[in-house]
């Protein structure tokens, strides 16, 4: 007696069959009147569901980090900044905001590089307005943006020192590596210590090891910014095309433009 195990071994039968999409095919038969599908609608349905699975987690994981950090740490007043809105009438204004739209329309490159950026300039001038216009697009995109300024990131790491603490060191610096951008605003206005440079470098050391972008905006001139960050920060934030840009017009603060 043939068993059930013969049955599935032995040579299936076979039959032209045609799909409206792909035309003719050879279908198999699996038992009775059960004959296989076109292969090709099969794979083409395989490799869809694949692909959702993958936009679900990602959106999953998109929204997991949203929800955490609300909206991204953009303060209120900058949260319909966006790179439409800005306003440029100077040449320079102008060459900032070329640089903002191409760093975002080609944020995908940009993660592969890890493409860093400096704004640096005088306050008012809408550094924080472009960095968050960037942000606004990319998260639009489905990636994630961090907004802090540098002093509320060394104090999360600092807090972790303390015996209360309910996070790790590990943790802290792992929240400010985890999102595709992440602007450090207000660069300068720390003290300086060796201890602040040091937790600033392992911050930005692990994004740049991990090829993860950061934008850093600083009211600091541009030799100045430079001594402030010591020549190993300067250096990773120059490599893989990274730029300085210097915002060097009139405050635009008073008047409703770019603050």
């Amino acid at each position: 007696m043939q068993t059930f195990s013969d049955q599935l071994n032995a040579e299936r039968k076979t039959r032209t069959a045609r799909c409206d999409k792909h035309g003719d095919y050879v279908s198999k038969q699996f038992a009775g009147a059960l004959w296989s599908k076109c292969p090709r609608c099969s794979e083409e349905y395989e490799q869809a569901r694949r692909e959702a699975e993958l936009k679900d987690e990602e959106t999953r994981r998109v929204r997991a980090w949203q929800q955490r950090l609300g909206n991204a740490g953009i303060p209120e007043r900058f949260t319909t900044r966006t790179l439409d809105s800005y306003q440029a009438t100077t040449d320079g204004q102008h060459r900032a905001l070329a640089f903002a739209r191409q760093y975002a329309d080609d944020f995908e490159h940009v993660l592969k590089t890890g493409r860093s950026a400096l704004f640096v300039g005088r306050p008012g001038t809408g550094k924080t307005h472009l960095a968050v216009g960037i942000a606004l697009q990319i998260m639009a995109a489905g990636r994630t943006a961090l907004f802090t300024t540098t002093l509320r990131a060394i104090r999360r790491i600092k807090d972790t020192w303390g015996k209360a603490a309910e996070e790790t060191e590990a943790q802290a610096v792992s929240a400010l590596t985890f999102p595709d951008l992440l602007i450090l605003d207000e660069v300068g206005m720390q003290f300086g210590s060796d201890a602040e440079k040091l937790i600033l470098f392992d911050v930005l050391n692990d994004r740049y090891e991990q090829r993860q972008p950061t934008l850093m905006l600083s009211n600091l001139a541009p030799d100045a910014i430079k001594g402030y960050l010591g020549e190993r920060i300067f250096d990773r934030l120059r490599e893989d095309g990274g730029q300085l840009i210097v915002f060097d017009w009139a405050s635009a603060r008073g008047q409703g433009l770019n603050a």
